[in-house]
């Protein structure tokens, strides 16, 4: 029994360890996922999620000691985000195309995103700070946390309502498109992409390769948007 604690206690504090509970976790979630029909309910991000957090939560292992195996998959992001030039460069004729209309598309769910959240806030009675954390839900996390930090919000919050975020729109967004008739996937992807981030550009390209393209390009359009329009607007009417 000691050297079974002892076993723990070493492999607890491994980097290692927790790079592959979070491999782990999340080919777990996925396979979930995939017997259950690719339901949408069984998102395996949320499934990776719950599964790392009540590993960690059991353990007693603080953040911090767990990111020190993690960071090699958070590493990989980049690479990953970068890779979403692929789809997008095959559906380029049909971006130039539609150039207006997307530019229209995303300056419009760009500023719902952020004042719908704010307005929310407020109505409820939360502080100012709460406000500020909450605006940039929907743009991907590393840059949501640079606002929020920037206009005085508290970035750790940020990036949990980021991920949730992500998570009820990659569930529930397709469903929610669908009942309000809209069809045609490019639209569809623009939408997912502006409210989701990266989590919904992942749940697109698993339906459609022209969803996942168009959700790209909104998601790095939107980033860029909400950094530039976000602190102009904070400052004109908050």
């Amino acid at each position: 029994m000691s050297n079974l604690q002892e076993t723990w206690v070493y492999l607890s504090a491994s980097p290692l360890f927790h790079l592959t509970l979070t491999l782990v976790a999340f080919q777990a979630a996925l396979k979930l996922f995939e017997k259950a029909g690719r339901n949408p309910l069984l998102n395996p991000v949320l499934g990776a999620v719950l599964i790392v957090v009540a590993v960690l939560w059991a353990t007693g292992t603080d953040y911090g000691t767990y990111f020190e195996g993690a960071q090699f998959v958070h590493f990989l992001l980049g690479p990953a985000t970068v890779a979403l030039a692929v789809p997008l460069y095959r559906q380029l004729h049909r971006v130039r195309q539609s150039a207006l209309a997307i530019v229209a598309s995303l300056l419009t769910g760009s500023f719902v995103a952020m004042i719908s959240a704010v307005l929310l806030v407020r109505v409820m009675g939360g502080a100012e700070e709460i406000m500020i954390s909450i605006a940039p839900k929907s743009v991907t996390a590393p840059v949501a946390m640079g606002i929020a930090e920037q206009l005085g919000g508290v970035p750790s919050l940020t990036a949990v309502l980021v991920i949730v975020t992500g998570i009820f729109g990659a569930m529930f967004g397709p469903m929610i498109l669908t009942v309000a008739g809209v069809r045609d996937w490019s639209a569809r992807g623009l939408a997912i992409g502006t409210a989701s981030h990266g989590i919904g550009t992942a749940r697109a390209l698993q339906v459609n390769e022209t969803a996942g393209a168009f959700a790209g390009l909104a998601m790095g359009l939107n980033a860029l948007a909400t950094a530039i329009l976000l602190p102009v607007l904070w400052a004109l009417f908050f």
